[in-house]
């Protein structure tokens, strides 16, 4: 089949090189505009845009995919199917109507749970053991169109959303080709996701990602996994934004108040709800990330002093 690819991130990369890797010909990218990026702010194409380029695959940036001029040259490529991952905007009806075969959207959940922008960081934020990846073709709906097929993953007790987005971006990959080759034998058909097991996955905002220090360790541990590397989850101190990385649950229960801090040679816990909790890598407000006993040293901290205040 003859296939424009629409995605923008990273994660988007592994399905890419699979589809250029197929049997099928990708004869366009469609992808987000370039972006300011670094200290300089200068323009920089996507990951998708790069990897693109180095292939000699035309590369489509249209601000909204309903622009006159993206959408003419969407029907003259005249694709059978647009497979698409992390695109990062709503295509119109006008644009899924082009393909013969519609666009299909490999979505790292296990539909229909966590529909949305952030369908990773919330299975690590609800303490999921089992998550996946699904291809579904694309409707007006959110994430609600019917599905051709999935995989699933096991989520791991230390998995960051990061590391887990990484398995599902190479497995999901698999699953996409091979959606595609299905849809193109015949051999595949779309089924209706179930009315029920539905939850969304909005985009995780900076509040979301405020850590209380009042709720059980378990809670504590489950938002800065599910929000590292991105959004970072934070608390504060000294009345400025700490980034804390990954922690680590202690044994027994808390002696100290949730936030409370006790310093040890080369340790940094922190009171919660229930259990204490090890602080990792935290990244004070406009330094680098640290250790928390580098951290602990450089900034004199005290036992007795609390996050989160």
């Amino acid at each position: 089949m003859k296939l424009v690819f629409a995605g923008t991130p990273e994660p988007a990369l592994p399905a890419l090189e699979a589809l250029i890797a197929s049997r099928h010909e990708v004869a366009a990218v469609v992808t987000r505009p370039d972006a300011p990026a670094g200290r300089g702010r200068k323009l920089v194409a996507s990951p998708v845009a790069q990897l693109a380029e180095q292939a000699g695959i035309e590369v489509l940036r249209p601000v909204r995919p309903r622009e006159p001029e993206f959408l003419a040259r969407l029907a003259e490529i005249a694709p059978d199917c647009c497979p698409v991952v992390a695109y990062g905007a709503l295509l119109p009806k006008v644009a899924l109507d082009v393909p013969r075969h519609g666009w299909v959207n490999l979505h790292f959940s296990l539909l229909p749970a966590w529909r949305g922008a952030a369908p990773v960081q919330h299975a690590l934020m609800a303490g999921d053991e089992v998550t996946g990846a699904s291809t579904f073709l694309i409707e007006e709906g959110l994430d609600s169109g019917p599905v051709y097929g999935t995989v699933t993953e096991l989520v791991r007790p230390g998995d960051t959303s990061g590391d887990l987005l990484e398995r599902l971006s190479r497995s999901g990959s698999r699953l996409l080709a091979a959606t595609m080759d299905g849809i193109e034998d015949g051999t595949l058909e779309a089924r209706p996701q179930p009315g029920d097991g539905i939850s969304l996955a909005p985009k995780i905002s900076v509040e979301d990602a405020r850590v209380d220090w009042t709720a059980p360790a378990l809670r504590v541990d489950r938002v800065v996994r599910g929000c590292a590397p991105a959004p970072g989850a934070w608390t504060l101190f000294r009345g400025e934004r700490l980034k804390l990385g990954p922690v680590r649950l202690a044994a027994g229960r808390s002696e100290l108040a949730p936030g409370e801090i006790a310093v040890a040679k080369n340790t940094v816990r922190v009171g919660t709800g229930s259990h204490e909790v090890e602080l990792g890598e935290v990244q004070p407000q406009g330094k680098k990330r640290m250790g928390a006993g580098d951290w602990a040293r450089g900034s004199r901290l005290e036992t007795g002093e609390r996050l989160g205040a």
